[in-house]
């Protein structure tokens, strides 16, 4: 992956990282995310198809987070002015989990700058929310207590399937907890309250011609529930799958059918 590359905005530093070569798709992470998270596999299916383009969010990884209050708007109009400065008049976006909301905003807000939709692990917000059952994996999610290790634990509890956690954990848990430590907390709390006004927003104004778009979630995710897939679908006018062994983190346990998605997608854009 080569980077990081940054640009100005509003006095802030906005970095991002790529791969590959080929059209554009902005490629923008979750909570606690940066631009280098991404799964290796994953971001190799993708590269083979686009450049690959991975903003650290603001606060996080190369991005600085700024005196502006850290909204999922504000997030959305930091990937516009990224697609300015590159001079991309559209381009395919994907995001997981809280970059699936960032995707979403830009795409109501300057719909001409989207050409196709990939929504991973993620949900509408507003009414159409659909809660889990049980808010205990969202609490591990924002616990920021214990070692940068015990952090990455819990993350990676919440992401993987229960029989998936162990191999996961020995494979990258000690890479997980350094990327931890280099968290700035204040910038996951503010994260974390954009996470709850994105739950609560009010209701989306209709969409007048959507992009093409495609929703990816997994059957066993505890931290966006299921039900979530179908009405963000039909608000999209979207096809929906839904892999019912996997957990949050789809897109690195179905690496290749995730990034396949995302290719027709691109495709059904013309």
């Amino acid at each position: 992956m080569a980077g990081p590359r940054a640009i100005e905005i509003e006095g802030r530093r906005y970095a991002w990282h790529t791969v590959g070569s080929g059209p554009p798709l902005i490629l923008v992470s979750g909570y606690g995310g940066t631009g280098t998270d991404w799964d290796p596999t994953f971001l190799a299916h993708l590269a083979r198809r686009f450049e690959v383009i991975c903003p650290d969010n603001r606060g996080m990884g190369e991005s600085e987070l700024g005196e502006e209050e850290l909204t999922i708007a504000a997030m959305a109009a930091d990937v516009e002015a990224l697609l300015d400065a590159l001079e991309i008049e559209a381009a395919v976006l994907a995001g997981w989990s809280m970059g699936g909301f960032v995707v979403q905003r830009l795409a109501e807000s300057a719909p001409g700058r989207v050409s196709a939709l990939g929504l991973i692990g993620t949900h509408p917000g507003g009414p159409a929310y659909v809660p889990c059952a049980d808010t205990g994996a969202f609490k591990r999610l924002v616990d920021h207590s214990g070692t940068p290790r015990e952090q990455a634990s819990r993350l990676i509890s919440v992401l993987f399937p229960p029989e998936r956690v162990a191999a996961i954990e020995a494979e990258v848990g000690d890479v997980v907890a350094a990327a931890r430590a280099r968290l700035d907390h204040r910038a996951l709390d503010a994260q974390e309250a954009a996470l709850v006004a994105w739950r609560r927003r009010e209701p989306p104004p209709p969409l007048a011609g959507p992009p093409p778009a495609v929703v990816l979630h997994g059957g066993l995710d505890e931290l966006i529930a299921v039900g979530n897939a179908v009405p963000l679908a039909e608000r999209w006018g979207a096809e929906a799958r839904v892999f019912d062994d996997c957990a949050h983190a789809v897109m690195t346990q179905e690496a290749a059918a995730v990034a396949a998605a995302i290719v027709a997608v691109s495709s059904a854009a013309g």
